[in-house]
């Protein structure tokens, strides 16, 4: 029975939008880098930086540099690109959280 590569499965579940909600918390948790790392992984998912810049009028290089290892994304550019991958951001309050339980 042939193997999928790690990184092919990745991306095919961070195709579906709570796949790759429930990842990008997940990663959000861990710091800002890995939130970075997250993000970059669910724009593959969903076709690649040239597809994320024509979805979100944002220039490419300007994407790449912003979800860069060392970027530092403004709100306004985020929000762009968490709603061009189909997504949304949120707050919550810890009381709102399950695992708080």
């Amino acid at each position: 029975m042939p193997t999928i590569p790690y990184r092919d499965g990745l991306l095919k579940r961070l195709a579906d939008p709570e796949s790759a909600a429930h990842y990008l918390t997940a990663c959000l948790e861990e710091g800002d880098e890995v939130f970075l790392i997250g993000l970059r992984d669910v724009v593959d998912a969903h076709g690649g930086m040239a597809q994320l810049a024509e979805a979100t009028s944002l220039n490419r290089e300007t994407l790449y540099r912003t979800l860069s290892e060392n970027g530092n994304p403004r709100l306004s550019s985020l929000g762009l690109i968490i709603e061009a991958l189909g997504l949304r951001l949120s707050i919550e309050s810890p009381e709102d959280d399950p695992r708080a339980a």
